[in-house]
């Protein structure tokens, strides 16, 4: 019988030679991810168990990224916790302050990620890595305590959904936006436990900063993972990030079945913005109205990436923030850090009057580094606007591109960069 490329992958980690939607399998992992978060509580299921070893200490990944540098005594104990725990196995892929970064930002940078692998995270957005080609998703940490032991975990296999994505990117336009319109058409249950395979013509328009992007946000739809066919940008990709370990691609089989198959026309797509208080509550930057806004926030496992912030900085290129608006840029890992120095998008941020953070998810969860005040609004690059997602559940979240972001912050208000003039 047919398969999807994530069932495929599913059923070779398994080491069947077929899967069917809502089949219940045990698969093997190539690699479990746990942050200062979530990894402590993984950590202690695991010892609460009575394991004493790790399953492989070079396929577990451990990124101290969330309220890094630690913002209060809890934080730091909590990364104590870690640190002790990776000490103590020889974790390999251990990440904190000065080499850390966003940890769906900092893995496939780092050649953690490779197409036809199979991936589990204590973090929702660990989807992202299907822009590789790799099954990812999300796990809760007694998963990952079980993953981090044995080296397996449980998987009801996903049904799927197709997107066929044709035509060209305009000017302006992002793989945010792309994914914004798309969860703004299907809901955010419209993929419920599916998984969302990306695939045609259209993908040539699309860098690898745009598909981490909307594979990081197809758990906002509900999906399971999202997967998006390997080509010839995702095999550049990889060659850039030294990835010298075999890896397999899979394609989907002809006559694999979906649940739907939606085709998108990615010219027809136009700078795009979710309102609070969910991410499909979508309109396109010209229907929102006049909003004044508060801040302005680029980063996040999201669209923290290189190409993000040269987005954001061609559009600041010359240009001030508004008074009265706070804008914050957090590059997502120490090597783009110090790409975006070398390209002068750090001068030209300043210039414009913002300020930039070392790597963290910080603000994203309403952590630290740029908490919202009651009745305060804020336009960010990041992946959720629910009800006190930033700070105070009387503020409010708007979620747009790194270029819109931007444009929003010269203009005071939520701005398209061609409504700059």
């Amino acid at each position: 019988m047919p398969m999807t490329m994530s069932q495929k992958i599913l059923a070779a980690h398994a080491g069947l030679d077929h899967v069917s939607p809502g089949q219940l399998i045990q698969a093997g992992v190539d690699l479990a991810l746990g942050n200062d978060i979530t990894a402590p509580m993984a950590i202690s299921e695991f010892r609460k168990a009575g394991f004493d070893r790790v399953f492989d200490s070079a396929k577990i990944a451990l990124v101290m990224d969330h309220f890094t540098p630690n913002k209060d005594i809890k934080a730091a104990e909590q990364c104590k916790v870690v640190r002790e725990f990776a000490r103590e196995h020889d974790i390999s892929h251990f990440y904190d302050v000065g080499e850390m970064g966003v940890e769906h930002a900092l893995l496939p940078e780092k050649g953690l990620v490779a197409p036809g692998e199979l991936i589990i995270g204590a973090d929702s957005h660990t989807c992202t890595y299907g822009a590789l080609g790799a099954f990812s998703t999300g796990a809760g940490s007694t998963d990952l305590a079980a993953a981090m032991a044995k080296g397996v975990a449980w998987f009801k296999v996903p049904a799927a959904i197709k997107f066929i994505l044709n035509g060209k990117l305009s000017p302006w336009v992002s793989g945010k936006d792309v994914i914004l319109h798309i969860i703004g058409g299907i809901g955010v249950d419209g993929a419920r436990y599916r998984s969302i395979e990306f695939t045609g013509a259209g993908l040539a328009s699309l860098a690898m900063d745009d598909r981490l992007c909307m594979a990081n946000m197809a758990i906002e739809a509900g999906a399971k993972n999202g997967i998006f066919n390997v080509d010839t940008i995702a095999l550049e990709y990889l060659k850039s990030v030294n990835m010298k370990r075999p890896y397999s691609i899979y394609s989907a089989d002809a006559g694999a079945e979906y649940e739907r198959v939606i085709e998108i026309d990615l010219a027809a797509i136009r700078p795009t913005v979710a309102l609070p208080h969910s991410p499909d509550n979508v309109r396109t930057i010209a229907d929102v109205g006049d909003i004044a806004i508060d801040q302005v926030v680029v980063g996040s496992c999201t669209n923290g990436r290189l190409e993000d912030l040269r987005a954001a900085a061609e559009v600041f290129k010359g240009r001030k923030s508004a008074k009265g608006v706070r804008v914050i840029i957090i590059p997502a890992t120490q090597l783009i850090y110090r790409q975006a120095m070398d390209e002068g998008l750090l001068t030209v941020f300043l210039d414009a009057g913002c300020t930039i953070s070392a790597p963290t998810c910080g603000p994203c969860l309403g952590g630290h580094m740029g908490v919202l005040a009651e009745g305060e609004r804020c336009v960010a690059t990041t992946n959720r606007n629910f009800v006190g997602r930033m700070g105070h559940p009387g503020s409010e979240v708007y979620l747009a591109s790194p270029a819109v972001a931007a444009a929003s912050a010269v203009a005071g208000r939520l701005c398209g960069p061609e409504g700059l003039g």
